[in-house]
């Protein structure tokens, strides 16, 4: 099953892996016999259908979640059912790729208008002249 992300890009099963543990939270006695949270592994850097920007991107946005061997890290362990956990995790995936393959618009730098330069320049001329009243009293 191919997890599709946009257009052009799409994550093969072969570089997702999953592994279920055991989940704290509530659920009584059957918590202690059912593992139902979710670990799945991305691995990111040896993926052949990222670019090398979405990549990049993607490891600034996975943060703490991105290994040292270039994996994303996703757990999950909302719900007691473990298939919803697990449709959690790739939906976080997929998210998570989706801001990734968006590329930034560049900024285009620009200069402040006069009128603004003057206004800025004016209260900071009041603001100062407000604390300058502030001084000590002179009693003549």
């Amino acid at each position: 099953m191919t997890l599709r992300i946009t257009d052009t890009i799409s994550i093969e099963d072969w570089e997702i892996t999953e592994q279920f543990t055991q989940s704290g939270g509530p659920g009584g006695q059957n918590v202690n016999k059912v593992a139902t949270a979710v670990e799945l592994r991305f691995e990111a850097e040896r993926s052949p259908n990222l670019p090398a920007p979405v990549k990049a991107r993607l490891r600034r946005l996975a943060g703490r979640r991105w290994t040292r061997d270039g994996a994303v890290l996703i757990q999950v362990s909302e719900t007691r059912h473990q298939a919803r956990n697990r449709d959690i995790a790739r939906d976080r995936l997929a998210a998570l790729l989706r801001d990734a393959a968006h590329r930034p618009k560049r900024r285009i730098a620009t200069r402040p208008t006069l009128g603004s330069k003057k206004r800025r320049l004016k209260a900071k001329k009041v603001r100062g002249e407000v604390k300058s009243l502030r001084g000590r009293v002179d009693p003549d």
